[in-house]
């Protein structure tokens, strides 16, 4: 399991125009909030995402980023950006490294048995490092968003 402290895991996943992203170059010299969801287009999903979308100037101010991260498609991934007006980076992790190595897989999600989604967890990663970590076994509870905020903010 991940904890704070621990290295970030390194993964490389595609973002929605296709492109590989290596994880450890995203998040390289400054703060990052990694938001794992479990599916584009679900409601408390949508509703998570839009709240990010919506805070994104807080964010900035803090010269801190979001990245969001599922393990639907690309396609599916650019679809739900572009639905909901996204202004950060969303990322594939179709192949499921990423869930794996930051032990949130969330499996036979929403009654489909050998189906693995990503759970709900927001980990806030500082000079590579987790500074902050919040998962959640319920898909259906959202994080703290003025915890996120006070935990991307602190140096």
């Amino acid at each position: 399991m991940i904890e704070v402290g621990d290295e970030m895991p390194r993964a490389s996943l595609f973002d929605t125009e296709l492109k590989k992203v290596s994880l450890a170059r995203a998040v390289k010299g400054r703060t990052t909030v990694l938001a794992f969801f479990p599916g584009a287009f679900t409601g408390v999903c949508t509703k998570e995402m839009c709240t990010f979308r919506d805070s994104m100037s807080s964010f900035n101010s803090m010269n801190a980023n979001v990245i969001a991260i599922s393990v639907d498609s690309p396609f599916a991934n650019k679809a739900f950006k572009e639905a909901n007006g996204i202004n950060f980076t969303i990322l594939s992790d179709h192949k499921r490294k990423a869930v794996k190595k930051f032990d949130i897989a969330l499996k036979d999600f929403a009654g489909m048995k050998g189906y693995v989604a990503a759970k709900r967890a927001v980990f806030i990663v500082k000079d590579g490092k987790i500074s902050y970590r919040w998962v959640t076994d319920d898909p259906t509870v959202e994080p703290d968003y003025e915890a996120v905020k006070k935990a991307a903010s602190v140096v």
